[in-house]
């Protein structure tokens, strides 16, 4: 599986209703389906001739699955330079399920990509190559003679010597997308309605991160205060002269009323803005409880500078939500992602996995982020 893939729902009922986000990776990462041209001055991402087809395909699934019985709808769909997002409705309950549709609509544009290189298709080509050639590995040989063609070769290979053989024969005749694929399942109509949107959003995303750089920047590692992090957005950030930590208690400490509807939040407020105003300050916080959160929020409607510490680690092609993408664009925010949570020290006796320890550990490092005068350390990008 690819490493920006995310595991399916488990027990989820994928012949079923419902409604998915589907992304699908080329083989490789490589950018075969749209590229970035400059026109009138401007930059912006077109598909290529592959790629159109794909959209052509995507549009037709509905049509072609209606064929077998399966009634589904699709909707956004967007090709970027290395991979494929669309989102697909299922109607009603299947007799396929959502994994055989997508690998009909995979076959499709693996046959497509495989014509444009003037190559048949893998059930029209016989193994004589394979069979006949001394460099052929013997396992491969002796598979190659129980089967007619490549395709049902391919089938009745496992999942690692089917990789072996892609690499042995090269990359005009491997499928264009990787094995697997990710879905994510649609929770509601405003969870529906966000991921349209993520979809039709994507190339204006790519452009701006290829137009600012410097403040979409996206570290593997991070050395800050002895500790690694993830991160993404504008590391000039930790450059600035004061950070302030914004930590809020769920309730307040004797008068037991939610703390952000306290007097004394309220005050905290004020004092945090008016350094805000000041210049030269950045709000670092996990935004865990209602208080933190409330800030966070603030600062990314208002544009603040922020440091946001958060839970979930940033991958090689991991991606924050709009809003958080547009205040990394706007240069006012850095999220950064702690490795090795999990290991922080028990709090109070509870374990550091439990969402206890990890809200006290993970205000612990923004007092550390607050705190640290050295220079943060890029270790990998």
């Amino acid at each position: 599986m690819n490493s920006s893939y995310r595991p399916r729902n488990p027990g989820h009922d994928y012949y079923g209703k419902g409604v998915y986000l589907i992304t699908l990776v080329v083989r490789g990462r490589e950018p075969l389906l749209a590229s970035f041209t400059s026109e009138g001055g401007y930059e912006k991402l077109v598909p290529t001739a592959l790629g159109g087809e794909l959209l052509l395909f995507w549009g037709q699934t509905a049509e072609r699955q209606a064929a077998h019985g399966n009634r589904v709808v699709t909707h956004a769909c967007v090709c970027m330079p290395d991979h494929f997002h669309g989102v697909i409705e299922v109607l009603e309950p299947m007799q396929w399920n959502l994994g055989d549709i997508m690998q009909a609509f995979k076959a499709a544009c693996t046959s497509r990509w495989w014509q444009q290189q003037g190559l048949p298709s893998a059930i029209n080509r016989p193994l004589t190559d394979i069979c006949e050639s001394p460099t052929t590995p013997s396992w491969l040989r002796m598979k190659a003679q129980k089967y007619k063609n490549e395709s049902e070769l391919i089938r009745n290979l496992s999942k690692y010597r089917r990789q072996e053989y892609y690499t042995l024969v090269g990359r005009e005749r491997r499928p264009l997308f990787d094995d697997n694929y990710d879905d994510t399942v649609c929770i509601d109509e405003r969870h529906r309605a966000a991921m349209i949107a993520y979809v039709q959003d994507n190339p204006r995303r790519a452009l701006l991160r290829r137009a600012i750089p410097d403040v979409m920047r996206r570290c593997l590692h991070v050395r800050l205060a002895g500790r690694s992090y993830g991160a993404f957005g504008n590391l000039f950030l930790l450059r600035w002269a004061r950070r302030i930590q914004v930590q809020c208690h769920r309730k307040h400490p004797t008068a037991g009323q939610p703390y952000e509807e306290t007097a004394d939040y309220a005050r905290q407020h004020d004092r945090w803005v008016a350094a805000i105003l000041e210049g030269s300050t950045v709000i670092v916080t996990p935004g865990i409880s209602r208080g933190e959160l409330q800030m966070k929020n603030e600062c990314l409607e208002k544009g603040y500078p922020l440091i946001h510490i958060q839970k979930e680690p940033i991958t090689p092609y991991w991606k924050p939500e709009r809003q958080r993408f547009d205040a990394c664009a706007n240069g006012s925010l850095l999220i950064l992602a702690p490795w090795g949570l999990d290991q922080m020290p028990d709090v109070d006796g509870v374990p550091s996995d439990s969402d206890y320890s990890c809200f006290h550990n993970m205000n612990h490092l923004a007092e550390e982020i607050c705190s640290f005068m050295g220079e943060a350390k890029i270790i990998r990008r």
